[in-house]
């Protein structure tokens, strides 16, 4: 969960780096750091954010027209200067920064300390440095064949950049289970974990595959695996928009991000729909459309928010499609020994498109055969690539750590796709139909939905001082209450749960008093008398609700003490429009709170570690 910058080439290479730091913070801000070779490898590094590196180095000579930075979410050692990327080697012939975790580095690191080494950080990310200089002294090799030859000793995953001292011509880099991204420009290179701070230089990219290694100079590349058998990387077009990288206005990017959803999720349902026939295509689906027609089971694997998207799915499939399905935390999955058979699918669901978990859940399952399936959002990423199919869900980048927009584009495939499966597999009804022709009307209701922020910021004001919250939902709204405390917990750091409203008299309900925010979904469908009478029960405890109801509701209105409307729609698709005002609740507490909500304490975007 860390980022990584390289820069080879005819420019100087520190504001390049430190721009590309930057735009990777999301990945890790506990500490930052920059490699150069000039001569001798300079490094600057410090516990904290990238401003603190900035202003540390800010009498340092930067001159260089070749290095390496990095932006730290602390794995094994602590935040430290010391602990911070990039560590060099005991001799300083070589400079290393890493993202993942060496699970074998206290083997290692126990016979390089017989051998004579020794260690100034806590760090797995050192030892690797120590072992590949270990290799390369006592063997007289190339720093590559070097890299090489200890990668084969490692356990583990990583994305890695490498400076040599003695050719200081070229940057290695290598890829297993984290990825990097290679940014082909014009007489230089710039490498990166993911493409957001290539795209400003170029939008030509290869992305390394599993056991891969490039050596790079400022002309030319080479790719080898693992054994050493040459490579021929694919160059990626990779069209980004410079402006999607900047907060456009807004204070932070978990805002914008918030208010982009009525495009983001009109990017995600453009060309798939026909409103003449009211269907669904998706074309990255057809090339297995008899195997999805003839599934048996659907298995939904992710983590996080894109595991609440994925329990929308689970009601979203059995509905639509009418076949059973299981949703599973992938980083339970993974260490199962799971029951798949001939004629299941498994989807994995993926902001990033990296999460370490969901990529070993999509291995696992494609040893036992199923046909594997992708959503995520972040074109050429490492599942994309891994599964078989998929979609993508074209919502833009996504900067801010606590997942917006995502989520309401993932549900948005997900609606998709089970009707898409539906008409496949004949389960379609009268009312599939006017499902696809309300998600049209989608992104319009989101808009107006965003209209009750001012509503939103007067009630965030009177329960910013909250200590815990609870979020109760029925059916299709209650992965939303999940996924409004998971919110909620992310950025402002109150405790929060989240419960299927009926659920509540089996616990919860001992929490309710006066001072306990209790947030309903209590949209018209077919729960709604059931969950009005869950909010008397509230009420009648004297705790404080907030109700999510759909406009023109008059019976919660004298129930609850506030009232947020939200425009009427298929009571499949609500949790596109309920989400929203949680998102700006959380959003305006955490922001009341004095807490930082693009980076919040002890988290980062691109979950690449276990």
């Amino acid at each position: 969960m860390c980022g990584i910058v390289g820069y080879i080439g005819d420019r100087q290479a520190y504001p390049i780096i430190l721009n590309g730091l930057k735009r990777l913070e999301y990945r890790g801000y506990d500490s930052a750091g920059v490699a150069l070779l000039n001569g001798d490898i300079q490094i600057y590094k410090k516990k904290g954010k990238v401003s603190v590196l900035e202003e540390y180095a800010a009498d340092k000579d930067v001159t260089s027209k070749m290095g390496m930075g990095h932006t730290r979410w602390a794995t094994h050692g602590a935040p430290s200067d010391e602990n911070s990327h990039p560590h060099l080697s005991m001799s300083g012939n070589f400079a290393i920064i890493h993202n993942g975790i060496i699970e074998n580095y206290a083997t290692l690191k126990k016979e390089l300390l017989s051998r004579g080494y020794s260690f100034k950080s806590a760090t797995d990310t050192e030892v690797l440095a120590n072992l590949i200089e270990d290799f390369y002294i006592n063997n007289n090799i190339s720093a590559a064949e070097a890299v090489r030859i200890a990668l084969n000793n490692v356990v583990g995953a990583y994305g890695l950049v490498i400076i040599c001292k003695d050719e200081p011509e070229k940057l290695i880099v290598a890829r297993r289970g984290s990825p990097i991204a290679i940014g082909v420009g014009d007489g230089e290179y710039i490498i990166a974990s993911d493409a957001t701070p290539i795209v400003e230089h170029t939008n030509d990219v290869i992305y390394l595959n599993d056991d891969e290694i490039a050596v790079v100079t400022k002309n030319s590349h080479t790719v080898m695996n693992l054994h050493n058998v040459l490579q021929t990387p694919h160059i990626q077009r990779v069209e980004m928009e410079l402006e999607a990288l900047e907060k456009g206005g807004y204070d932070h990017f978990m805002q914008k991000e918030i208010f982009e959803q009525p495009r983001s999720i009109a990017d995600s349902i453009r060309g798939r729909i026909n409103p003449e026939t009211k269907s669904v295509w998706l074309g990255g689906l057809v090339d297995v459309r008899e195997q999805l027609r003839d599934a048996k089971r659907f298995i939904l694997v992710a983590c996080g928010t894109s595991w609440h998207a994925a329990l929308v799915g689970e009601y979203l499939f059995e509905e639509y499609a009418r076949i059973p399905v299981e949703v599973e935390y992938a980083s339970e999955f993974r260490y199962r020994n799971p029951i798949i058979e001939k004629g299941d699918v498994v989807i994995a669901i993926s902001q990033s498109g990296e999460t370490a978990d969901t990529m070993a859940a999509i291995h696992i399952a494609k040893e036992k055969g199923a046909l594997v399936l992708g959503i995520c959002n972040v074109v050429g990423s490492s599942i994309p690539r891994a599964t078989h199919a998929g979609v993508y869900i074209h919502a833009g980048p996504e900067i801010g750590v606590a997942s917006t927009k995502a989520f309401t584009s993932q549900v948005a495939a997900l609606a998709m796709m089970s009707l898409y499966i539906g008409d496949l597999k004949g389960t379609s009804t009268p009312t599939s139909r006017e499902v696809v022709k309300e998600l049209i009307q989608i992104p319009e209701k989101v808009r107006r939905t965003l209209e009750l922020n001012t509503e939103l910021i007067q009630i965030s004001e009177i329960f910013k001082d909250a200590t815990n919250f609870l979020y109760l939902g029925r059916g299709y709204n209650f992965p939303v209450a999940l996924e409004g405390a998971l919110k909620l917990k992310e950025i402002s750091y109150i405790h929060a749960e989240g419960y299927p409203a009926a659920e509540m008299k089996h616990g919860p309900i001992a929490l309710i008093d006066e001072n306990m925010p209790v947030v309903f979904i209590a949209t018209k469908d077919e729960y709604y008398e059931k969950v009005v009478s869950n909010l008397q029960e509230v009420a009648a405890r004297k705790g404080r609700v907030i109700a999510i109801v759909t406009e023109g509701d008059t019976v919660v209105k004298n129930l609850a003490e506030f009232v947020i409307e939200i425009p009427e729609t298929a009571h499949s698709l609500v949790p596109l429009l309920a989400v929203i005002p949680l998102q700006l609740l959380s959003y305006h507490i955490a922001v009341m709170r004095g807490c930082n909500v693009d980076q919040p304490r002890n988290l980062a975007k691109s979950v690449t570690v276990e």
